[in-house]
């Protein structure tokens, strides 16, 4: 019996890409979306589609979407990973950062969810998963705007999985501490950058690895069908905060 197809956005680098990685190897057809279409392809996925989708681009991600179901069927999950992490005092900070992290981590993955929900309420079957962040729980030096988006994320997360319950369909945040990824590298503060760095090695510099977060987001959707499992927050066990 041939697997069904999951979505995967972000799926570039870092979490995105282990996830993709993972699922793969477990047989699933993919949707693959990035604004790096040259890193998609590069991982020469078998039954994947690579496609070069903005988030914030509504109308390119459900046109990606239609696109891959047509192909492989329709979507049984949706991998909302896509985000950006550019930290920085208020006082300081350019406001064009706060929009942007608000169009990505919040009102893109609202895309995502818009471009698979009818369906999987229909079919009464489906998964999403959305990756936060730990700072969706609690706050952080520095990430005022970022916290708020994350904080939107856990709490959007939570009325969706209400909502979407009775029609048999799952919501999961996931939600990790500090990851080995390129997401530190959108921070244009250079200083922020030194004590984000530093940090990581007062917990000895070992942090969660991308491969560690894709495990969780495997562990969740491979769970029966009739198992939420509703937020998983994880960090490396040296990270205090």
């Amino acid at each position: 019996m041939s697997k069904p197809l999951i979505i995967i956005t972000g799926a570039s680098s870092g979490i995105g890409e282990a996830t993709a990685r993972r699922l793969s190897a477990a047989g699933h057809p993919l949707l693959l979306l990035a604004r790096r279409i040259e890193r998609l392809e590069a991982l020469a996925l078998p039954n994947s589609l690579s496609r070069r989708v903005d988030i914030t681009d509504r109308a390119a991600l459900l046109a990606a979407v239609a696109e891959a179901e047509a192909q492989f069927g329709p979507a049984d999950a949706l991998i909302n990973n896509a985000g950006v992490m550019l930290l920085g005092e208020m006082s300081k900070q350019d406001p064009a950062q706060w929009d942007q992290m608000l169009d990505v981590n919040v009102k893109g993955l609202l895309n995502g969810v818009h471009a698979v929900v009818a369906g999987m309420i229909e079919r009464k079957h489906g998964t999403i998963i959305n990756v936060s962040s730990v700072a969706g729980r609690k706050t952080f030096p520095n990430h005022v705007a970022y916290v708020g988006t994350k904080f939107a994320v856990h709490g959007l997360s939570e009325n969706l999985r209400e909502e979407l319950s009775p029609h048999n369909v799952r919501v999961t945040t996931i939600a990790p501490g500090a990851v080995e990824t390129e997401l530190l590298s959108h921070t244009t503060d250079e200083a922020i950058k030194t004590g984000y760095q530093a940090w990581k090695q007062d917990m000895g510099g070992t942090v969660l690895s991308a491969e560690d977060v894709a495990t969780a987001v495997a562990y969740a959707y491979e769970q029966p069908q009739g198992v939420c499992i509703r937020e998983i927050v994880m960090a490396a066990t040296r990270q205090q905060a």
